[in-house]
């Protein structure tokens, strides 16, 4: 492999954009571009080549099309994960089915879109991935919790929430789960945006998950949400 390429992240968001449709990606690219606070820096039609070319130029974060022929997005995200954990993956894709969104979600993604989402909601979520927050759309958040919920992922074998959280570090974890925000929550118990913020930070560190949405999974595993 060539010497890594060193990507400025002073002022803008650096992303990769990994798609085998390339009037898709070509499309996005432009986009995303007219946002000032992100920047394209690369772009990959297969799979392979876009690990490749994310572990070159290691992006804040990538935007990743889960059916590729030569290596599908789901491989792919765990490949460029085990290589770099920094790295944030945006799962994308045409359908929201549920087994798409739990691979996604259980190879490390820290969020899931749908193709047809708002140019903004794009945005967004790539904001969010870049200062360590996830994102599901909305459908997509429904056919994972809901799959969950009706058992077609084994419950888990880890340690109880009860047995490392406090209680109030609980009552965040079920409202994870049941999808609220950070204001939302605030609201929910009474404390500040930032106090909420801080009570998910630590609940991620103590059971030693990576984002919000995997910390839903986990609440709905053991019976929370």
């Amino acid at each position: 492999m060539g010497a890594r390429i060193e990507v400025s992240r002073d002022s803008q968001i650096a992303v990769v954009l990994i798609d085998d449709h390339d009037l898709f990606r070509s499309g996005l690219a432009v986009l995303l571009q007219r946002e000032p606070d992100i920047e394209i820096v690369g772009q990959a039609s297969q799979g392979k080549k876009g690990v490749r070319l994310t572990l070159e130029l290691r992006p804040q974060v990538v935007l990743m099309d889960l059916e590729m022929p030569d290596l599908d997005g789901i491989s792919a995200t765990r490949e460029i994960l085990a290589q770099d954990p920094q790295i944030r993956v945006l799962a994308l894709s045409a359908v929201s089915e549920d087994g798409y969104v739990e691979a996604a979600v259980l190879a490390g993604a820290c969020g899931f879109l749908l193709k047809d989402s708002p140019i903004a909601d794009v945005a967004a979520a790539v904001r969010a991935a870049s200062m360590g927050e996830s994102w599901l759309a909305p459908r997509a958040a429904s056919a994972v919790l809901e799959s969950l919920r009706r058992g077609h992922i084994e419950p888990s074998s880890s340690p109880s929430p009860g047995d490392v959280l406090s209680a109030r570090e609980l009552e965040v974890l079920q409202l994870v789960a049941r999808g609220l925000d950070n204001s939302q929550i605030a609201s929910e118990l009474c404390i500040s945006p930032s106090t909420a913020k801080n009570h998910i930070s630590n609940v991620l560190t103590k059971l030693g998950i990576s984002n919000r949405v995997q910390a839903a999974i986990y609440a709905v595993r053991h019976g929370l949400g």
